[in-house]
């Protein structure tokens, strides 16, 4: 299966506005499900139905999260499906950035995030559609592969030229009147 990889202009256009809030990973870390289980033994913990994944403005919500670590934490990786799963986080810039994809994968370690199937990318008017689209926040790099059936799609509009409104007139002054005597 041939991919058309590309790492365009236009996601460099997008790349800049996507990093998050350094608060967001100071703050504890919430998942809620219908269900969940663990493998202590190998240290997997499995949540299922209805997960949601809150960290400050960070939120995900899929149908099954697996959370994945070694004990001495040197690997940590979360992998979110659904269909679609969703992510969302307010960024630096102070604007919102959503994906989904049928898999949302985080490499906690190596700051990592890859989503893939059907996966998309956006924020303000701005977009990234692909197959499957990894983002190293670490080096601030994205990537956008296509499938053998469709190329990635890459949408992003120009900066606004902010509208000089011209200053209304001021009144004429009123006419000096005489004094009366």
């Amino acid at each position: 299966m041939k991919c058309n990889k590309l790492i365009l202009l236009g996601l460099l256009a997008l790349a800049p506005q996507t990093l998050a809030s350094e608060a967001d990973f100071t703050q504890p870390v919430k998942v809620t499900a219908n269900s969940s289980s663990g493998d202590f033994t190998n240290r997997v913990l499995e949540y299922r139905d209805n997960v949601v994944i809150v960290q400050g403005s960070l939120r995900i919500e899929a149908d099954r999260l697996i959370l994945e670590s070694s004990e001495d934490k040197s690997r940590q990786v979360m992998i979110a499906t659904g269909n679609p799963a969703t992510y969302e986080q307010v960024m630096e810039n102070g604007l919102m950035a959503r994906a989904e994809a049928r898999e949302i994968r985080y490499d906690v370690n190596t700051q990592l995030l890859t989503m893939s199937g059907n996966a998309q990318l956006s924020q303000a008017d701005s977009l990234v559609r692909g197959e499957t689209i990894s983002y190293n926040a670490r080096l601030q790099r994205l990537t956008a592969e296509g499938s053998k059936d469709e190329q990635i799609t890459t949408i992003f509009m120009p900066k606004e030229e902010k509208k000089v409104e011209p200053e209304p007139e001021a009144p004429a002054p009123a006419p000096a009147q005489e004094p009366q005597p």
